[in-house]
């Protein structure tokens, strides 16, 4: 059995838990105290002796209901530790998340592995692609159809700016991809670009676009750089992009610039079947993740919700 205290957000020593994030076997941007301060404020923490291991909250409210969930622009968050982590661990923690909060679903890091039949787990999917081989190693395992396309760009007279403002990029999602989109609003997208922002500031993201032949702006991407890995964090496209390939061409860009060093390019995502194809043609991995689904709510209370839910 090992030690789990729960903290209030004011009680945590952001100090302590940003040098255990730091020094973690499986640190990720999305743990940082500032970080979290920016997609929950209220956030909250289970820490193990002493900042060793920790595992951030994040809460809401609703219906007078306490619940967990993931916060927006963070896929995984979880149990961060310094030394080696457990099933059993990973367990312990899971059950010290205080009983007030009602309704659970969350995702863990791809480092928090679960006994294969507990319950309430479904495996969610992200790419990684190891940067360390020279760069004409990684594009050998490129697959036809990408190839394919990268001609198409080269031959369309696209340039790549390695720093363009994150609103341009923003602005183009929001006229496009956007559209279609209901789960994302003004302040959304507000806390996109100040998260951004901040991570420029602490030079821990790149903002990267595509200029067409008319230099007009047509692909972008927010690169955000993770200990040893490097996500691909938020990219947008308009239509001229889909027809001279310009997001593989950004994408091709960003490798060459990195291959040979000691980074990991995380995908994150997908599972939607279209992206996984998309991601899989530069040579990247499958890497799976936990996503954490939970009620502790009367059953009854549970078919109200899905009856509103589906019918109202």
């Amino acid at each position: 059995m090992i030690l789990i205290k729960y903290f209030k957000h004011e009680e945590i020593d952001t100090e302590k838990w940003d040098r255990c994030i730091l020094q973690s076997v499986n640190g990720l941007i999305y743990a940082y105290s500032w970080y979290l301060d920016l997609v929950n404020d209220r956030w909250e923490g289970l820490i193990k002796d002493d900042y060793q291991c920790v595992m951030p909250l994040t809460p809401g409210k609703k219906l007078g209901i306490n619940y967990l969930f993931q916060p927006k622009f963070t896929q995984q968050l979880g149990i961060f530790s310094q030394s080696h982590l457990t099933e059993d661990i990973v367990a312990e923690f899971l059950e010290a998340i205080p009983k007030n909060y009602k309704f659970i679903e969350i995702n863990l890091n791809t480092h928090n592995k679960i006994n294969k039949d507990a319950k309430h787990f479904h495996p969610w999917k992200t790419h990684h692609l190891d940067l360390i081989k020279p760069y004409e190693k990684i594009v050998a395992h490129y697959s036809t159809n990408l190839k394919r396309n990268l001609k198409k760009a080269n031959d369309s007279s696209l340039n790549v700016v390695e720093s363009i403002k994150p609103e341009d990029v923003i602005r183009i999602f929001r006229e496009h991809k956007g559209k279609g989109l209901s789960n994302l609003n003004d302040t959304d997208y507000n806390m996109l670009r100040r998260m951004v922002y901040v991570m420029i500031y602490k030079r821990s993201a790149k903002v990267m676009g595509v200029f067409d032949e008319k230099n007009t702006l047509c692909a972008g991407a927010f690169f955000v750089i993770s200990g040893k890995k490097v996500i691909f964090y938020f990219s947008a496209t308009n239509e001229q992009a889909k027809k001279n390939a310009a997001m593989p061409f950004l994408i091709d860009h960003f490798i060459k610039k990195q291959a040979g060093s000691h980074l990991t390019l995380d995908f994150e995502g997908s599972n939607d079947p279209n992206l996984a194809r998309f991601y899989k043609s530069f040579g990247s991995e499958e890497v799976s993740y936990l996503h954490y689904k939970k009620s502790r709510l009367n059953p009854l209370f549970n078919l109200g919700l899905e009856f509103k839910k589906k019918y109202l």
